[in-house]
């Protein structure tokens, strides 16, 4: 975490997620890179291309830079390498390059939700970028001034197919001194025993060297009630999911777990890319 991409609009929720990542940039002696997206009403591929010196366009950019550098002003950045991007593309898509771009370890996001018909057929920025993004996102929902992950929930089916992203669930985990607890949700239609569900478990995280764990098994009518049940049983800090990052008809249909707690849950979510 020692690179932290901040895309930010300007909004109350974009500055959620600064004052977030100026806190895991400070324990972690990183920096931060804000990104600000333009997206003018009637841009195009070839005035864009040439026109740095459209007034127009050099008017939103240089409003932008100064709205930006005041951010890079106020106290909770102090000693903080803070530097700045104003990029003219669609907002996720934007993000997504910059992100691979730089070699950004960690993508922070302010994010309202979305719900019904706007959930539906818009979405928001967040989902698209969690389902699409290499690195990790995290998601902040409301200010958090003490950002502190004592109870960091993370639920999973734990198939080898989540060896991978777990890799870096655990450093996440390691680096916060967090207790991380591994979650199977057992539902109507995927249910297994207490003995065979936590043996899945304790098989699954004895490849890691995870400092503090445990292992809990939830009945629920479905997963994401689960996860959202289960993480307030705990009280957690922070909910930890892995995402397919389904595209088209196939996520249209079948949806993603992680997108939706990302759309529902209150509490900071934090996704890793399978």
């Amino acid at each position: 975490m020692k690179k932290i991409l901040i895309p930010t609009d300007f909004s109350d929720h974009a500055e959620y997620a600064l004052k977030v990542a100026a806190q895991i940039a400070r324990k972690n002696n990183g920096e931060i890179i804000l990104l600000h997206m333009l997206e003018l009403p009637h841009q195009g591929s070839d005035a864009i291309g040439a026109g740095s010196d459209i007034p127009e366009i050099m008017f939103f950019k240089n409003a932008a830079i100064k709205r930006l550098e005041d951010l890079m002003d106020e106290d909770y950045l102090d000693g903080i390498a803070v530097s700045e991007i104003v990029q003219f593309e669609l907002a996720f898509d934007g993000i997504l390059k910059i992100s691979q771009k730089n070699n950004v370890d960690l993508i922070v996001m302010g994010s309202h939700g979305a719900s019904g018909f706007k959930e539906m057929f818009i979405g928001s920025n967040a989902e698209k970028v969690v389902r699409n993004s290499d690195v990790p996102v995290l998601i902040i929902k409301k200010e958090q001034n003490d950002f502190q992950v004592n109870n960091f929930v993370f639920a999973s089916d734990f198939a080898e197919e989540i060896k991978k992203p777990f890799a870096k669930v655990v450093e996440f985990a390691n680096k916060f001194d967090a207790t991380l607890h591994l979650a199977m949700i057992n539902t109507p239609n995927n249910f297994k025993s207490t003995s065979e569900a936590e043996g899945i478990m304790k098989n699954f995280v004895s490849n890691f060297n995870v400092n503090k764990y445990q292992t809990h098994v939830y009945n629920e009518t479905n997963v994401e009630k689960g996860i959202l049940n289960f993480s307030k049983s705990v009280n957690a800090d922070l909910i930890g999911m892995s995402t397919h990052g389904r595209k088209g008809l196939s996520h249209f249909f079948n949806g993603s777990i992680s997108e939706d707690l990302v759309n529902h849950a209150t509490r900071p979510v934090v996704t890793f890319k399978i």
